[in-house]
């Protein structure tokens, strides 16, 4: 099943995100529990995930962006796409991510954007597979 994460789960999300970049669970803080009722909160904000036989296994993130341009069309970013490793190539990050490209549309998007630091051709050829493209933009980043 693909959902919405629901307010108990904060805790196997973030051990999922160890699967992801994160080399450790942070602190349960004000902070961190402050962070999550704001995420379930907002509207706008969509973490997403996949659900195998009660386990979160895969999960991305799609925030959707109020615009001026376009039209005054919205646009979708998606980020922290994450399957847990004893689970990848069964299709269910790309299931997560049709679920954001749903969402996206129903709130009128014009399109959707990723950014991944991967420069493996497996996981830039997933991301194709899903739809994106790495021509029509340049992405910079600048770390904080």
């Amino acid at each position: 099943m693909v959902r919405e994460a629901y307010e108990n789960e904060l805790q196997e999300i973030l051990q999922l995100y160890l699967h992801l970049h994160e080399d450790h669970i942070p602190e349960d803080s004000r902070h961190l529990q402050t962070t999550w009722a704001q995420i379930l909160r907002d509207p706008n904000h969509h973490l997403i995930v996949k659900e195998v036989e009660g386990k979160i296994v895969s999960s991305c993130v799609c925030v959707i962006i109020p615009n001026l341009t376009r039209n005054v069309r919205p646009y979708a970013f998606i980020e922290n796409v994450v399957t847990d490793s004893a689970c990848r190539g069964k299709g269910y990050a790309t299931e997560c991510l049709n679920h954001a490209k749903q969402i996206a549309q129903a709130q009128g998007c014009y399109k959707l954007m990723l950014l991944t630091g991967s420069k493996s051709e497996k996981t830039l050829n997933f991301y194709r597979s899903a739809g994106y493209n790495s021509a029509d933009k340049t992405a910079f980043i600048q770390w904080l």
